[in-house]
């Protein structure tokens, strides 16, 4: 059984025009069958879109009649017929058919809808993501991650970034604190990582540079919301060479560029999902720290002090203010209080209070962290004691500051808060194959 056999074009593939009366195979599952006894019509949709078989009874072979009405939805089958072109049909065109293969019959009741007519709860839904895979809206939505994931590489790639790879099983926690998921290595303990952070530091060291990664991060925290999972994907990068606002500037434009391969190459997906999406204008805007304190206390319904961690409450009344002031859903909030970061975040020279650090957010929750680092060995060895933690569980990360280590900066932003926020996803869930929270460990 060769691939040509069963497959010559995707269904958005084949154009009436150009190919009226030619024949052609397609394959895929049979999304539909109406039969209106003179007339049959199987509906197969494939990943690219659907396809119309049209099979008349007084002019097509009897067997081949019984074998189209008889198919069960969500069966794999290869059709191979003759192109004819039908505006009322899906891609503008039908298939008269010459012969149905079937390769996989499916069994019955499916565990859920597949056409959209019946709706199915998320945890249906994700019970059985391999159904809901085949519903147009689920495929539009990691098609456009893909695009988001493709037009990243390409744009870091294009300013001079080397793609890596670091472990995701460490001996001890990037960033301190107890959100670590322990697993047993071998005769000892080790953890899932956190983040690349320290090891992309490392590489500075190196001299690589400026470097990406996209991969994985786990964060043992016992949330149970919309925006949260235990298991993420995270973009970052690091740059030597560079302050706080040189890696806000790349971070902004390579939003921006996302934005715009989306748009351009996935118009069909996203009327699918009904959304409209305009491209983020750059430079964003920035605010402190302390502005955004003022902004959350003028409207009265929290009261922070300095030093405070802003709330999801906080977070919706700044962006929605940005929003009112701009027009624009993603800003920067800089400047942070040094302590509230973590230990690698370099403090001001004349205000050691105050870390050049950022978040990039989305006026709806935060996509993104970054800052210059420490890159002071003596330093970032004091900052690691003032935070309670032990400097010889990090020494492994400490001996590549010891032997020259440039200036340098970077950020890490959360790929599947990206998607849902482009897309205004509900549920981060929708946007993540399999997703893996405090209660879902399987699929």
């Amino acid at each position: 059984m060769l691939l040509k056999d069963l497959r010559t074009h995707y269904t958005s593939k084949i154009d009436p025009a150009e190919m009226a009366d030619k024949k052609v195979s397609i394959a895929g599952w049979v999304h539909e069958v109406r039969d209106l006894g003179g007339i049959c019509f199987v509906v197969l949709r494939d990943r690219e879109g659907r396809g119309q078989i049209t099979l008349v009874k007084k002019k097509t072979d009897p067997e081949l009649l019984d074998t189209a009405r008889g198919l069960m939805r969500e069966s794999i089958v290869s059709v191979t017929g003759t192109v004819k072109p039908e505006a009322k049909a899906p891609n503008g065109y039908e298939i008269i058919p010459e012969k149905i293969t079937l390769l996989n019959e499916a069994d019955s009741p499916l565990p859920m809808d597949t056409t959209g007519k019946v709706d199915a709860d998320l945890d249906t839904r994700l019970d059985s993501r391999f159904m809901d895979l085949r519903r147009e809206r689920t495929t539009a939505v990691f098609t456009i991650r893909h695009e988001v994931l493709k037009a990243v590489r390409d744009f870091l790639s294009a300013d001079g970034f080397l793609e890596t790879s670091t472990p995701k099983v460490v001996a001890t926690a990037t960033e301190g604190g107890t959100s670590l998921f322990p697993i047993t290595y071998f005769d000892r303990e080790a953890f899932l990582n956190q983040s690349p952070q320290l090891f992309k530091q490392m590489l500075m060291s190196g001299g690589l540079d400026r470097v990406f990664e996209i991969g994985p991060i786990f964060r043992a925290e016992e949330h149970d919301t919309r925006r949260h999972l235990n298991e993420a994907t995270s973009i970052d990068i690091e740059a030597s060479f560079c302050d706080h606002f040189d890696v806000m500037e790349i971070l902004e434009n390579m939003v921006a560029y996302v934005y715009e391969q989306v748009v351009s190459n996935c118009s069909k997906q996203l009327e699918a999902l009904g959304v409209e999406l305009n491209v983020p204008q750059t430079p964003f805007m920035k605010i402190t720290y302390d502005e955004a304190l003022t902004i959350v206390n003028s409207y009265g319904e929290e009261s922070l002090k300095w030093g405070d961690d802003l709330s999801t409450l906080s977070e919706h009344t700044i962006g929605n203010h940005v929003f009112t002031e701009t027009g624009q859903s993603h800003y920067f909030i800089i400047d942070w209080p040094t302590e509230v970061k973590p230990f690698y975040a370099k403090p001001y020279e004349d205000k050691p209070e105050i870390s050049k650090s950022f978040d990039m957010m989305h006026r709806t929750m935060e996509l993104s962290s970054g800052a210059q680092r420490i890159h002071d060995p003596q330093q970032l060895r004091e900052r690691i004691e003032s935070q309670g933690l032990n400097p010889e569980g990090f020494d492994f990360y400490l001996r590549a500051f010891r032997y020259g280590m440039p200036p340098h900066g970077g950020w890490g932003i959360g790929c599947d808060r990206l998607v849902m926020t482009m897309l205004g996803v509900e549920n981060i869930r929708d946007v993540v194959l399999f997703p893996r929270d405090r209660r879902r460990l399987s699929p």
